[in-house]
């Protein structure tokens, strides 16, 4: 695959990621952009569904949501529905597919490939299912992908649970199924740092672009083009 820049934020929106992502592509499509971009990010608790829908599989009401303080989001990505939040290391790749010769598929194994390597640094051993799409540990789900494609130019991309609270996810049927839900923690049986996961991750990525990847600052991608100038807040 192609070269690729990582930037690194902190617990920021999803809409706000949501918007850069966007950003990023047209970028990269009209190629004022030369290098896939890989966002590594946490999230505020957030719902959000995939093109198959999922709000039958939101299992509380609306008004508890609300008290919770928990929006729901549609979304023009793959599947259904998901949580983000706390704990969980979403990673999306902005990435040239066309010009990596990659299809769809192969780059879901690929992203399914980085969960696997990161939590296998960490210690627990995982894996992927071709039926289920995701990582698994056991019959228990750890990671999730959902993507969409623009034109060749790949956004959305991977979320895996390191630390979060699974609570949130009883509140759901996860990706539509009746699931199990874990995390590194869980199956370790002690505390995992965020800052190890990023650090696993982005090592991860680095195998997977064979130019490998250079960390971004928020300042290097904003001089990419003036119309940028994003910020988080």
């Amino acid at each position: 695959m192609n070269n690729a820049k990582i930037l690194e934020l902190p617990l920021t929106a999803y809409e706000e990621v949501h918007g850069l992502q966007k950003r990023l592509v047209s970028m990269r499509l009209s190629g004022e952009l030369d290098d896939d971009v890989v966002i590594l990010v946490e999230h505020p608790p957030v719902y959000t569904l995939g093109k198959r829908g999922g709000r039958e599989n939101i299992v509380v009401s609306e008004a508890f949501l609300n008290e919770q303080g928990i929006s729901v989001v549609q979304t023009e990505r793959g599947g259904n529905i998901t949580w983000h939040g706390p704990g969980q290391l979403v990673a999306y790749p902005i990435v040239n597919l066309d010009e990596a010769h990659m299809g769809v598929a192969d780059f879901v194994g690929s992203l399914e490939q980085v969960m696997i390597e990161t939590l296998d640094a960490l210690g627990v051993s995982a894996r992927s299912d071709a039926v289920n799409r995701g990582v698994w540990v056991g019959d228990a789900k750890i990671g999730s992908v959902g993507i969409r494609v623009n034109h060749g130019v790949s956004f959305h991309g991977l979320a895996l649970n390191v630390a979060p609270d699974l609570t949130f996810f009883s509140w759901i049927n996860p990706c539509g199924l009746s699931v199990a839900m874990t995390t590194a923690e869980q199956e370790l049986g002690c505390k995992v740092s965020m800052t190890a996961a990023r650090s696993e991750m982005k090592r991860a990525f680095g195998a997977l672009f064979s130019g490998g990847v250079v960390e971004m600052t928020l300042n290097e991608l904003n001089g990419y083009s003036s119309a940028l100038c994003w910020s988080w807040t």
